[in-house]
């Protein structure tokens, strides 16, 4: 065994970015899109679900992303208490997505170039990715009766990235994986309400306008038909979910991808043809005198290398390398191995 000391020069730091798929079962696009009854039938599913793969009740079942209805105004679900007006579960949602994108109870959504005052958030679920999500890769199909909309990102549009409290933003707009469809609107957007919605891939979120989708056909809405009665469970999730899961029967889906950056240190070990040519086998030494056993091993030595340890400077083995097979070593040949740590 021997020891050599490390230069700076033989450290090298590098990152690289990885896409995956998100959904389970590493299908690029998810085209089933499932429910849970009990869920569905409960207060919360008033105006929030979780989508799944598969049945829920299925043993491979798993949720993939979920749909939370939000009004600044409290509509669209019952009211906590008869007599606080205006406070409800949309209401609170609208609230949390506020405090958690913009920072400020004061702040409005701006889809686009317009106000929006209600919305659908939807959450993909975190186990479904290890960093962010992968800006311009999102295409999201929605279908109600003969009306359909594609829904993309508008990443790949733009000239600067701006930031929110929740990372990098970027308009829903109609397009297809990053690429923008310009009908209605140069921008992708509606021709009167704006931007469909914000894309947060950072945070695994998307925010879709309830204004642009409520918009008719012919302004490049969906006519979704938002309910937004006070005091009043209008299922608005379920409009969402139906619009959905109906493109997803023709064989449209959800098309969404992940990223995440690895770091990886480099290290060089050099073998200089001077180093690293006699071994401390006890095999080649006599044990008695300490002399060396082989006159070969002496004016021409040979060892075979095979590991190499990273220690830190009190000694301590931190980590171990493997070469693929015994490398030969001696005063003619020099060895450089380079040993990858990913964290």
């Amino acid at each position: 065994m021997g020891f050599k000391r490390l230069d700076l020069d033989d450290l090298v730091i590098s990152t690289d970015s990885v896409s995956a798929t998100v959904w389970s079962n590493n299908v690029p696009s998810l085209t089933d899109f499932y429910t849970s009854s009990l869920q569905v039938a409960s207060n919360q599913g008033d105006f929030y679900y979780n989508v799944y793969q598969t049945e829920s009740s299925d043993s491979t079942a798993a949720i993939q992303f979920s749909i939370a209805y939000c009004d600044v105004e409290g509509s669209g679900s019952s009211f906590y208490n008869s007599l606080v007006t205006g406070s409800s579960p949309s209401r609170t949602n609208y609230g949390q997505y506020r405090t958690l994108i913009l920072g400020d109870e004061n702040a409005n959504f701006i889809f686009g170039n317009t106000t929006g005052s209600y919305f659908y958030a939807l959450n993909v679920e975190r186990a479904r990715y290890k960093e962010k999500l992968l800006q311009g890769t999102m295409t999201l199909h929605l279908k109600k009766g003969s009306n359909e909309l594609v829904l993309t990102d508008d990443s790949q549009i733009q000239t600067s990235t701006t930031f929110t409290d929740a990372g990098r933003v970027y308009n829903i707009v109609s397009g297809s994986a990053g690429n923008v469809f310009t009908g209605v609107n140069e921008n992708g957007w509606t021709s009167g309400s704006g931007a469909y919605g914000m894309f947060l891939p950072d945070v695994g979120l998307m925010l879709l306008s309830g204004p642009a989708l409520d918009a008719a056909v012919g302004n490049g809405g969906l006519n979704l038909s938002t309910g937004r009665q006070f005091d009043n469970n209008d299922n608005n999730p379920e409009k969402l979910f139906n619009a959905i899961s109906a493109s997803g029967a023709d064989g449209n889906g959800f098309l969404l991808n992940s990223e995440e950056t690895l770091a990886s240190d480099f290290v060089f070990v050099r073998a200089k043809n001077t180093e690293f040519n006699y071994s401390e086998n006890p095999s080649f030494i006599s044990g008695s005198t300490g002399a060396v056993l082989f006159d070969d091993f002496i004016d021409n030595p040979t060892t075979y290398i095979t590991t190499v340890g990273l220690y830190n400077d009190n000694n301590e083995l931190l980590a171990v390398a493997k070469l693929s097979r015994p490398l030969l070593k001696d005063f003619t040949k020099e060895l450089l191995v380079r040993v990858k740590l990913d964290f």
